[in-house]
């Protein structure tokens, strides 16, 4: 395989998608120079997938524009194979695929590199850097942070009364959450206590169970009044 000739071919119109198709798997097979391409019609086509009629249409017309040239035979079980080469100066005389770059001299709303000016939209300042500025980039947790949130989570927990604890982990989970968006274990744990006080005295019926009490984040209430759960 060629890549010399595989991409002069890629980057040329060849008129048809069949074209294309059939004068890359040649290049495929060629040498640097366009040269010792040996492989049979049903070749072509059984790889392709194009019919038959498109092949060998498509063969004859590369040899009469002069994009294909045959050097030889070669002798196979059928008797004999053509041998090809692909003419890389018609190739490169071929209309480029890619678009030419057209330069009109003048710069509509340029792309400014620097930070933002923070400018005002409806009254409200815009930032100073975008969201995807190094500096606005959040970095992940370190391992002391995680562990730090653990055991703060592990302490509001345990503040909760043992016996009404149901499914410990999803409730970590949620307390760490809750950090994370930026509740501080000062405003967290007395919520937890509060509500273990004010609940001392309810029946079973009604207390509030620690995963749909950390769930439906009712320290944030001002009431710690839970109405009466499923268990």
């Amino acid at each position: 395989m060629s890549w010399r000739v595989a991409n002069a071919c890629a980057e040329r119109k060849l008129g048809s998608a069949a074209r294309k198709q059939i004068i890359m798997f040649l290049a495929d097979k060629a040498s640097d120079d366009g040269s010792g391409i040996w492989c049979s019609k049903g070749t072509i086509q059984r790889h392709t997938e194009l019919g038959e009629t498109t092949v060998k249409r498509t063969i004859r017309d590369f040899l009469k524009e002069g994009i294909l040239v045959e050097t030889g035979a070669r002798g196979c079980k059928n008797g004999f194979t053509v041998v090809y080469r692909i003419d890389l100066a018609r190739i490169e005389a071929l209309e480029l695929t890619a678009e030419p770059d057209i330069e009109t001299g003048a710069t509509v709303d340029p792309v400014h590199t620097g930070p933002g000016t923070g400018a005002t939209v409806a009254g409200v300042p815009g930032p100073q850097r975008p969201p995807n500025h190094p500096k606005t980039i959040q970095k992940p947790p370190t391992r002391e942070r995680v562990a730090a949130e653990d055991d703060e989570a592990e302490k509001v927990l345990a503040a909760y009364p043992p016996d009404r604890v149901r499914r410990r982990a999803d409730c970590l989970r949620r307390i760490r959450e809750a950090l994370d968006a930026g509740t501080e274990v000062e405003d967290l744990l007395p919520a937890v206590k509060a509500y273990t006080t004010e609940s001392s005295g309810f029946t079973r019926s009604k207390v509030c169970f620690s995963d749909n009490w950390f769930k439906s984040g009712r320290w944030r209430a001002k009431s710690m009044r839970c109405w009466p759960q499923s268990w």
